[in-house]
């Protein structure tokens, strides 16, 4: 007997099989499902294509095509308008490129977006980024043809939103756009973006503006050593400050003096080192414009970047040269450092703060002093050691702070050490990292470019503000080093445009209540840092090779040079000084800055070394049992030298005298001569060498080829030859006249 469900329906009961039940829900579930579609879908809706099933290539979840990646078709997004207001409409250009092995024919790229969706979640916006969402592209926004791609090759395509579809958005924030790349109805590729609509024409209460505070730092990845001024300085005792430069690429063109310059509220953190060899070289580039055509260009290229750094106004200085710190507390030895060159007062604020009134020509100035992150987290003992040091706040990059807490909060934290309390401004994680040219995820498809990057800025700074809308926070965002005047202006014109941020300083992003302090702030900091294995090496390298390069300069100034009245001490320090400085640049985290100075003191020690050389000589030729060999010693340095000049021989019967000791003018060439003593003919080589007073062999060996031709020389040796002969003459006359004995 079957059994039946009995069902309540307008007071009567009906008596269904299960079967029926089943079929009756799921069709008035697709009537609904139909019905609702239609009502939400307005018209000029464009709906995504699906993937057919005949299509050779499958595709997957994300529109793009499930092959290896460097054969997937790409779309790049290469504009698009950043804040969309009432007024601004919505324009996004991309490049589609094929980089398969075959044609692709004719296809569309489609613009879609949801006017109705929010994101609630700070992972749901990930998951769009990456593809991982699947939120329905309900609203069509524009479509243009693209053309048949041969292999390898692109086509840019520029897409303008409906103005009547941007009007259907009522909410303000981010909204998704997907940007789809169909062919024969089939979606070749896609990405996903995002489109960010302010409140500018919608009937919304006003909340507070989120407080934001971008950051550049102005250092140089150039710096290098100029040969010419090592060269002046170890022959002519010039000034040092020009042997380091920070190179032939100016870290202020005119392009990013000027985007800096339209926004005001940037704040620029120099390296002061940077600022006094700009003004340095300015302040010596007019003796260079009376020479050459090239001295005159290079004389303008410094003039012109000292000029553009002067008219920047700067929100502070930090460490000199950038010192990295926390590599120096991770390294834990600091007479390495001294060794190699480097003091504590080297890098301190105080001397920050000098080197900055030095190059303002100021000396009553004031700015702000801070202490930037180097290749190691802060830890509790780098931060005290900054403080130490005299840095009362530190700027730490998006990697420091670790936390993953449901909002984003102030970036400032107050951190109690052994030295005093430091002030801890970290980084936003997720906007620095667009903000400094990189992608959130590697599977976020969009953000390979920079106008991707910006659309994903301005959605995330918006959703910050949204998920929070009446509590104060200030945000920290710093761009990178090397970022160019147009990545700087974009970024700034869109946080300029967009409502809900608030552009602040960051003097009062210091002195904002912090979002955590005491053991609360301790917990989130580590005890220790420590660099790995990889770059524990190279600095170790680099100290070590810093240091033998001192020692060299110490060594020539204590046993060759002659500096008994001790006219050569501003020399030596001015040497010392130059040392100091290569290795300060080669302590500042930057590995190809560093490979560039140690190559330079290195080649400082060798030139240096290598300024006394013995001058070659002819081969010698000797006709006698003794000769003399003479040897000329040249110095090309401004003060006397006092050196030992060595000879060896590889020979036992020919030698020379060992030793010979001389003093050398400035500027000027001294003889030597050894004294050669042969006891048969042959032929060999002296090898002649430098050492200094202590005995050590310095510059290069000279090779001299000695021949000997031995003669007769005087009479003694006639007399023996003579007697020889005489002994020889009766041996014969013997041999022929003496009678045989009768048995022989």
């Amino acid at each position: 007997m079957a059994l039946r469900t009995e069902t309540e329906q307008a007071g009567m009961t009906l008596n269904l099989p299960p079967a029926r039940i089943t079929r009756a829900v799921c069709a008035l579930l697709a009537i609904v499902f139909a019905l609702t579609t239609c009502w939400l879908t307005p018209a000029g809706t464009v709906m995504a294509p699906s993937a057919s099933a005949d299509d050779a290539t499958a595709t997957d979840t994300t529109g793009t095509t499930n092959t290896d990646d460097k054969q997937r078709v790409t779309i790049t997004i290469d504009a698009a308008t950043p804040v969309v207001t009432a007024s601004s409409g919505y324009q996004l250009r991309a490049t589609v490129t094929n980089p398969t092995g075959g044609r692709l024919p004719a296809g569309k790229l489609n613009l879609a977006t949801n006017v109705q969706h929010s994101f609630y979640s700070r992972t749901d916006i990930q998951d769009w980024s990456d593809g991982a969402e699947n939120i329905p592209m309900l609203d069509g926004l524009a479509e243009a043809d693209v053309p048949a791609l041969d292999a390898g090759a692109s086509a840019s395509v520029t897409l303008t939103a409906d103005k009547d579809t941007l009007a259907r958005i009522i909410t303000w924030g981010p909204k998704p756009v997907a940007v789809t790349y169909v062919v024969d109805g089939v979606s070749r590729a896609r990405s996903h973006t995002f489109l960010t609509r302010s409140t500018d024409g919608l009937n919304l209460v006003e909340t507070p503006a989120l407080n934001l505070t971008v950051a550049l730092p102005l250092t140089s990845s150039a710096w290098s050593i100029d040969e010419n001024a090592m060269h002046d300085l170890l022959t002519n005792s010039s000034d040092d400050d020009q042997v380091v430069t920070a190179g032939d690429a100016s870290v202020l063109d005119d392009a990013r003096r000027e985007a800096i310059a339209k926004h005001p509220k940037l704040q620029v953190v120099a390296d002061p080192t940077l600022l006094t060899s700009e003004a340095k070289q300015a302040s010596q580039s007019h003796s260079q414009s009376q020479q050459d055509d090239t001295a005159k260009d290079q004389a303008k290229d410094q003039q012109e970047t000292a000029r553009n750094l002067s008219s920047i106004a700067l929100s502070g200085v930090m460490q000199p040269a950038g010192f990295d710190i926390s590599a120096y507390n991770a390294h834990d030895n600091d007479g390495a450092y001294v060794a190699a060159g480097v003091e504590r007062d080297d890098w301190n604020a105080e001397t920050a703060l000098g080197e900055y009134r030095t190059a303002k020509g100021d000396q009553s100035l004031s700015t702000g002093v801070y202490a930037w992150q180097g290749k190691a987290n802060w830890s509790l003992a780098s931060l005290t050691e900054a403080k130490k040091q005299g840095y009362s706040v530190v700027i730490a990059n998006h990697e420091f702070d670790t936390g993953d807490d449901s909002t984003v909060h102030t970036g400032n934290m107050s951190v109690t050490t052994d030295e005093g309390d430091v002030t801890v401004l970290t980084q936003q994680r997720e906007l620095s990292r667009l903000a400094q040219g990189k992608a959130t995820s590697d599977d976020a498809d969009a953000e390979t470019s920079a106008a991707g990057r910006l659309a994903r800025f301005v959605a995330q700074s918006a959703f910050y503000q949204m998920e929070q809308p009446y509590t104060s926070r200030n945000l920290l965002v710093c761009l990178s080093a090397t970022a160019d005047a147009a990545t700087i202006d974009a970024l700034m014109r869109a946080v300029e445009q967009s409502p809900w941020l608030n552009l602040t300083d960051l003097s009062t992003l210091a002195a904002t209540d912090p979002y955590v302090s005491g053991d609360d702030a301790l917990q989130l900091v580590q005890d220790d840092a420590s660099l790995t294995a990889a770059q524990s090496s190279f600095q170790q390298q680099t100290l070590s090779t810093l240091a033998n390069g001192r020692n060299g300069i110490t060594r020539f100034a204590s046993s060759v040079l002659l500096n008994g009245d001790g006219r050569a001490d501003p020399w030596i320090k001015e040497l010392l000084d130059t040392q100091s400085t290569i290795a300060l640049h080669a302590l500042g985290g930057d590995m190809k800055v560093a490979e560039r100075m140690n190559v330079g003191a290195t080649s400082m020690v060798d030139e240096l070394m290598g300024g006394v050389v013995i001058t070659p000589s002819e081969s010698v030729t000797v006709v006698s049992e003794t000769a003399k060999m003479p040897v000329t010693i040249s110095n090309s340095y401004p003060y006397p030298v006092h050196v030992k000049v060595q000879s060896v021989t590889d020979s036992m019967e020919i030698v020379t005298s060992r030793q010979v000791e001389t003093e050398v003018p400035a500027h000027g060439e001294a003889q030597v001569t050894f004294t050669i003593r042969v006891s048969t003919s042959g032929s060999t080589n002296a090898r002649i060498t430098l050492l200094d007073r202590n005995g050590t062999q310095f510059g290069d060996t000279q090779t001299t080829a000695i021949t000997s031709v031995l003669r007769i020389s005087d009479m003694s040796g006639f007399v023996i030859i003579g007697f020889a002969f005489l002994l020889g003459i009766l041996g014969l006359w013997r041999q022929f006249n003496r009678k045989k004995d009768p048995d022989e």
